[in-house]
């Protein structure tokens, strides 16, 4: 991984769990709060709370709002991320350690999918 988000923001995202095939990630900020750039593999994103956010990267943004109780895809990206909401986000981060097997067309995903 470029930029592994346990390592760029150890105040915000910590190991529950890993082994050979998979990483798991908490995640848990305040109102206002930001990331800084880094990087997560194919994951599947679980939301334990409501949150808004504004997701960075290569000069595109997005404001991404989800409910708690949400499970999303989240394909391989790179970005940054600011709580641009009223509470705190927290989510669990269920990285695959296996590269997807399909190459992708076009700029680069940005922010979790329904698919």
């Amino acid at each position: 991984m470029d930029q592994d988000p346990v390592v760029t923001n150890p105040e915000l995202y910590r190991v529950v769990f890993e082994n050979e095939r998979v990483r798991v990630l908490d995640y848990t900020d305040r109102p206002g709060e930001k990331t800084v750039p880094h990087s997560h593999p194919d994951s599947v994103m679980v939301t334990l709370s409501s949150f808004r956010r504004r997701l960075s990267a290569d000069g595109r943004e997005v404001d991404v709002e989800l409910p708690a109780g949400l499970a999303r895809w989240l394909p391989a990206q790179s970005h940054s991320g600011e709580n641009t909401g009223d509470t705190e986000t927290h989510t669990i981060f269920v990285e695959l350690k296996e590269p997807a097997k399909r190459p992708v067309d076009g700029p680069e995903p940005l922010g979790p999918s329904t698919g």
